[in-house]
């Protein structure tokens, strides 16, 4: 088993946000970091390292970010004992659940058909080319490769699974020098206001906020004037103010507090100092885009339906439907790489 150097994984990013004058912020996210591995470590770390260290090494490997699976192949073929390698690397840091992934011909099936979600989104984007984008909740990181593949010059996510962040980094080994990385953190752990990106997403965050509103604060600290939100989360159908708390789970979920109306959260964009608001999509989830797979083996979505009428939860609240915002924040932005 090799070791994680957590210190070497964060180096460039860190550095990225010293030269542009964010020592305080920088130092505040090692410390958390230094938290994560080495004061509180998970017990899984080192059998999420090793799986890891499995993936074969490969200098001449190229990372395709503009496909609807995230690729990683080489112009020569892997050997047999090299495909076996990595495959039982792979395996070892199931479950997959956003993607999908193919590395060096293995596809790797993921939960979440995660490009279906990035379709519906691109079109209404303002050009991420050349600006700095931060994906709150990002998972496995496969958005932050469809991000980047965009022109993004600088992509960062954050998700407090480990298990994620090592998903991510079987992709980061074989494109290390990108300005693409994983922070296992919260949104509350980073420094507050950052006011560091262009543009930021959070999608299937929201309905796990006890405060949707302070998340949406968050949300916009972390960009700079002018700024772009992208916020994607589970809806229900009524009029403006409405929403649904469930009485205890949501599709089985515990940690669901609140889907409201499109109309309500477009309100509670605007009590947020968010402007411009737009619902840009609606969409039904289906048991097509999310579903138990060779890689996932776990229950999805069918699972959690009422079996006599999948319009419905299994705890006969309306099935799943999520709607996609893109909204501003107030002021003119800067060009990227201008500090403020």
């Amino acid at each position: 088993m090799t070791d994680f150097n957590w210190e070497q994984t964060w180096e460039a990013m860190l550095a990225r946000l010293e030269s542009e004058g964010w020592q305080d912020r920088a130092a505040q996210i090692r410390e958390q970091l230094h938290t994560r591995f080495v004061t509180n470590p998970h017990g899984d770390l080192p059998r999420w390292a090793a799986a890891l260290a499995q993936l074969p090494e490969r200098s001449d490997a190229l990372v395709y970010n503009d496909r609807s699976e995230v690729t990683v192949d080489s112009l020569v073929p892997l050997s047999s004992p090299e495909t076996e390698q990595l495959e039982a690397g792979l395996r070892g840091l199931m479950p997959w659940r956003k993607g999908p992934f193919r590395f060096f011909g293995t596809l790797v099936d993921t939960e979440w058909r995660s490009d279906w979600k990035w379709d519906r989104v691109a079109p209404s984007l303002s050009d991420l080319n050349g600006r700095r984008v931060l994906d709150v909740g990002c998972g496995s990181g496969y958005h932050l490769w469809r991000m980047y593949g965009a022109g993004a010059s600088e992509v960062i996510g954050i998700d407090p699974g480990l298990l994620f962040l090592f998903q991510f980094l079987a992709v980061k080994r074989y494109q290390p020098s990108a300005p693409v990385d994983l922070l296992p953190l919260r949104i509350e752990e980073l420094p507050r206001p950052l006011e560091y990106f262009d543009t930021t997403f959070s999608m299937g965050v929201l309905y796990h906020r006890r405060s949707p509103i302070d998340h949406l604060l968050e949300l916009k600290d972390t960009l700079r004037p002018g700024g772009e939100l992208v916020l994607e989360t589970l809806v229900v159908d009524g009029p403006e103010g409405y929403s649904l708390m469930p009485e205890d789970r949501y599709g089985q979920m515990r940690n669901v507090w609140f889907l409201p109306s499109s109309a309500t959260l477009l309100r509670w964009m605007d009590r947020a100092g968010l402007r411009d608001a737009e619902v840009v999509d609606v969409t039904v989830t289906t048991t097509e885009e999310q579903r138990s797979t060779d890689w996932m083996r776990f229950q999805s979505l069918d699972h959690f339906l009422d079996p006599d009428d999948p319009s419905r939860t299994i705890e006969g609240y309306p099935g799943p439907m999520r709607a996609t915002v893109i909204a501003r924040k107030p002021g003119k932005r800067k060009p990227p790489g201008k500090q403020g």
